[in-house]
């Protein structure tokens, strides 16, 4: 707010100026010399009609209309550029499935949540939630060797946004809105789901469990990830 205010003040302050400087000059004339009365006489008037017929693309004063204009550009540019740029960016598509760098995954109290409190309560092949990129929720996998799996998988359906739990006993994720099912790597094994879960990369930073966004190819499908 005290940006905006300030802003506002040195547009106003920069169009009084252009103001000032053109009531001060209004009355100056490369025509009329130094010991004239600032009236054009009849013959001087006659005078500039005739060389403006003689030079029709003659602009008299050119240079103070060029000054006049560039003042007045200078002072609504950063107005201009001030409104439109967040106007623009609202219309800027958000990127899906996360971006940026890692950021730690939280439980579901909002708690960072580290390797070892995890292994306290999860053991091998297990699948379960934390708050991962852009809020979404995503499964943490425990490999057979009781290890951080190094992808997470973003629980929400492809089809149309439901939560997809997984089903230990079945092996495999499945959707209770559409009956979309997914393997355990997340990819497709029955519809209508388009397309399969997104990915993230996990690691183990210093005992905290990070989740950063997946943009090289999707090593299910062989394709670039529709999520980045």
């Amino acid at each position: 707010m005290k940006i905006s205010l300030k802003l506002a003040i040195a547009v106003n302050v920069l169009l009084v100026g252009v103001l000032l400087y053109s009531v001060a000059f209004s009355g100056s004339s490369k025509n009329v010399g130094a010991g004239l009365a600032p009236r054009m006489t009849r013959m001087n008037r006659l005078t500039a009609a005739r060389a403006f017929l003689n030079n029709p693309e003659m602009v008299p004063d050119m240079g103070k209309r060029k000054l006049m204009n560039n003042l007045v550009l200078a002072a609504v540019a950063p107005v201009v550029a001030s409104t439109a740029g967040p106007y623009l960016y609202y219309f800027y598509p958000p990127q899906t499935g996360g971006g940026g760098g890692a950021i730690a995954a939280l439980d579901a109290l909002g708690t960072p949540v580290t390797t070892s409190s995890w292994f306290e309560k999860h053991k091998a092949n297990s699948r379960d939630l934390v708050q991962g990129l852009k809020g979404d929720p995503t499964y943490l996998i425990v490999n057979e060797e009781n290890t951080l799996n190094s992808y997470g998988l973003n629980a929400v359906c492809t089809h149309l946004g439901c939560v997809v739990p997984w089903n230990a006993g079945e092996n495999k994720f499945k959707c209770p809105c559409h009956g979309s099912q997914y393997a355990p790597d997340g990819h497709v094994i029955r519809g209508p789901a388009p397309r399969p879960l997104a990915l993230a990369h996990v690691s183990d930073e210093s005992g905290k469990i990070l989740l950063g966004s997946w943009t090289e190819t999707d090593f299910r499908t062989g394709e670039k990830p529709w999520w980045s």
